[in-house]
Order: C-alpha cells, then structure tokens, then sequence
C-alpha cells in the first residue's frame, strides 16, 4: 500500500507539472510608429534594390498637402541587426541568398512584431520579389502599427459619451480631445496641437444618401460642402463668409474598407476655407448602417500649417477605427 501511495504521487506530479506546451518569452517590441528598419546591405540599399524598396515603401501617402511617405526608413547593415536592436516593431530584411522567397514573419524576435523577409539570387530577383510582396507587407506592417497606435489610447481614455448619445457609437478617444460643437446631427471633437488643431466630427445620412454610383464623387463633395457652410467656419473676415469646403483642385481618393464588420467608403483629400487661406488634409469614412436606416459619417481633419501631417491623420484614423456600433 505504502509503494501504491508512493507511485500515484509521483504520477501525480508528474501529471502536474506538465502544461502543455511551453510558450517561450518575447520582449515588447520597441520603435517609432510608421517607422520601418531596413536591414540591407548598404550597396543593395544605395543601388536599384534600395530605389526598389523606396518605391514601394516611401511611396507618398495618399490626401497630404505636400508629400510625405507612407513608412520613414532607416536603413541599417546586417551586423548591426543584433541584441535589442531586432526587438523593433517594423523591419525590412533583404539580402541577396541562395534562395528566393518573399514573406512576412511575424513576432519572431519580440512582440508585436512585423518582418518582411525579401531574399534572392540575384539583384532582378528580389526587385521582383519587392513588386509582388510589397503590398502584403505593407498591409500587415499598417495593420500593426493601428493596433499599436490604439493600444496607447488605453492609457488614458476620454469619458465622454456624447457619440453613444447622439450616434449609438462608442469609440476610443484619448483624453486630451474635447467636445466642441454639438448639434442636433452634428458633433465636432478636437485637440490643440503645437500649431494648430486635430479634429474629428460626425453625422449621418439617410440609408439612400450616396447611393448613385453615377453621381458618387459630386454627391459626396456637395454633402462636406454643405456640412462645413452649416458647422464649420473660418475666421471672421471683413464682409466675406468664411467656412470649410473640398479642395477643388485635387479629386478625392476612395476606397473600400471595413469598420466594425460594416462595409465603409474612406474618402481622402484636400480641405480648405472658403474666402481665407487656411487647408490640411482630411479623411471621411461613411459607414453603413442599414439596421438604422441610415449611414453614420465619420471624419478626421488636421490644420498644422508648415507641418507634416502623416502622424496626425494616421492617429485620426486609429482612433475612428475604434468605432463599435450598438
């Protein structure tokens, strides 16, 4: 009996001691938003390799006031690629191999983590592994940096809920945005910037508004038009009506995406003020909302004159991408 006791406890132990499998440590990953470490010899980076690569991922963003890339690069040999220095959130790792392969690793050395591995025999080959990969790199590398981007909210969220009241909608608002304007179809939110200001407002439509595909591009500019001459105005000018329209001169650019599983147009341009010489970029997202019967209107526009812009549209939109529907 004493033996029987003796071999169940150590079954027993045993037993408890196994888990399953072990999930191995990984640092927090570490590096500046949208900004990418291209770990590259310096002859591939300062020959067609490297123009390659700038092609693709220095490409300008699309809707700024002057261009800015989509990633800032920073270009770095392979023996500097060691010790903390992998624990960057963002990398290019391109070399000339034996192989010829083009993928994305994910959360290899620390976490999160995006590595794009472009490798080949000769310089034609990896040029040709940057053409076809460089969209799903560049994809997953943005998909990151907005969670990332959004998980910096979490440290200090805005309580107001306003968007719930009017809207139905919640979302992630960093606490340094405030309540500007409310209306009975119309909120405007915003926050001080060094030189000038960040802001986000919301409305919505009826279910049948911008719905003619025919009509779409004009339809859209004539609704922001209409919504800046009712909500938005310019600085007081002698004589003169001052408020938000579209840009004229540049076309918008439109996509197709997703915001809480609802199918969403995203409309990117130019604003500018209505008789004074104010402008910045915007980004509309129109989301639908056909249990509502409507479709609810979402914005982000920056006016920082002299300013670059990227950083400022890329957390307006992290934080319009937080929006859950009731």
């Amino acid at each position: 009996m004493k033996h029987l006791f003796t071999l169940l406890f150590v079954l027993l132990l045993l037993f408890s001691c196994d888990d399953g499998p072990k999930k191995s440590y990984k640092p927090a990953s570490i590096g500046a938003i949208n900004t990418v470490g291209v770990v590259i010899s310096n002859d591939l980076w300062e020959g067609p390799v490297g123009d390659k690569l700038r092609e693709y991922f220095a490409a300008p963003v699309v809707g700024l006031t002057w261009d800015e890339p989509i990633f800032s690069l920073e270009q770095m040999p392979q023996k500097v690629f060691t010790g903390t220095t992998r624990h960057r959130r963002a990398v290019l790792f391109v070399d000339l191999d034996t192989v010829n392969v083009a993928h994305v690793k994910t959360d290899l050395y620390a976490t999160p983590q995006e590595i794009g591995v472009i490798k080949g025999r000769t310089q034609e080959e990896i040029i040709e592994n940057i053409e076809t990969s460089a969209e799903e790199i560049i994809e997953a590398i943005t998909a990151m940096e907005l969670k990332e981007t959004q998980k910096r909210f979490l440290r200090s969220l805005n309580k107001e809920k306003i968007l719930e009241e009017k809207f139905g909608v919640t979302l992630s608002l960093p606490s340094i945005y405030k309540l500007g304007k409310q209306e009975d179809n119309f909120v405007w939110i915003d926050r001080e910037i060094q030189k000038g200001s960040m802001n986000i407002i919301a409305y919505e439509i009826p279910w049948s508004g911008l719905s003619n595909d025919s009509t779409f591009v004009t339809d859209f500019i004539r609704m922001r038009d209409s919504i800046g001459k009712k909500y938005i105005p310019g600085p007081d000018v002698l004589n003169k009506i001052t408020y938000m329209t579209t840009e004229d001169a540049f076309a918008p650019y439109f996509f197709t995406t997703e915001i809480d599983g609802r199918r969403t147009i995203e409309a990117r341009s130019i604003w500018d003020m209505e008789n004074f010489p104010m402008a910045g970029p915007f980004a509309t997202f129109i989301m639908d909302d056909e249990k509502n019967n409507r479709k609810l209107v979402v914005e982000g526009f920056t006016f920082a004159p002299a300013t670059n812009k990227r950083d400022y549209m890329f957390e307006l939109e992290a934080i319009i991408r937080t929006i859950k529907f009731e």
